[in-house]
């Protein structure tokens, strides 16, 4: 359990202590962007790696609760939501993505998923571990989507405070037009929903990669699906 802690600690600092802190721009500024996304690419695989072996090789023998059928069913009814948003998010595009800054200016950058939220990979990810929670209960599987959560969750807002820095006057208007909670902009009146703008394409092929990841499960994350 050690070994996780260390792990989800290593993930999380380096996720919310460089790419989102004044570390970045002091490490941007001796290496350069490239090297510099390169190396903070490369340092996220690692740590992402770290943290999975360490929860496979994590002991399961404290349980908080024991999972039951309903549990399960939580998690099958809402994944096909973090796999629409995280098709969604990484095919289109985004102000808020590495390099896509002047898209800001564009009058018609908010479309599609961005009317749902302007971090739409990010809740992906929150989604995702947060729907595995429930049929999840020992410890060590709770700190690893603990880990998981608190990066996506916080680095929605870390991101929006960057952005709004490095923006200046463009980015009151492009947050006023989208939000950060989904469809909360659209329940406030300042957008509104367009399912045809997410694109059938990228919808079809948001809820294939949810079924195969639903046949494959067991050799995917080495737990069969309980139903």
């Amino acid at each position: 359990m050690t070994e996780l802690l260390i792990a989800a600690a290593l993930w999380i600092a380096t996720h919310l202590g460089i790419s989102s802190s004044g570390l970045r721009g002091w490490m941007t500024a001796r290496l350069g962007e490239g090297a510099y996304l390169g190396a903070y690419s490369l340092l996220a695989v690692a740590t992402l790696t770290f943290l999975i072996l360490a929860w496979v090789d994590a002991p399961r023998d404290i349980w908080l609760w024991y999972p039951a059928p309903w549990q399960t069913w939580f998690a099958l009814l809402l994944m096909p939501f973090a796999f629409l948003l995280l098709i969604t998010g990484l095919l289109g595009p985004n102000p808020t993505s590495v390099g896509q800054e002047g898209r800001l200016a564009d009058p018609d950058t908010v479309r599609g998923v961005l009317r749902i939220t302007r971090h739409p990979v990010q809740w992906a990810f929150l989604l995702w571990a947060v729907a595995h929670v429930p049929p999840n209960g020992d410890l060590a599987t709770l700190i690893f989507l603990a880990a998981i959560a608190l990066v996506a969750g916080a680095g929605t807002l870390l991101i929006d405070r960057k952005k709004a820095l490095q923006a200046g006057e463009a980015w009151p208007a492009f947050a006023a037009a989208t939000s950060n909670l989904p469809f909360a902009a659209i329940a406030a009146g300042r957008n509104r929903f367009a399912v045809r703008e997410l694109g059938i394409g990228k919808v079809l092929l948001g809820l294939l990669l949810y079924a195969v990841v639903i046949a494959s499960h067991r050799w995917v994350a080495g737990v069969p699906i309980a139903i």
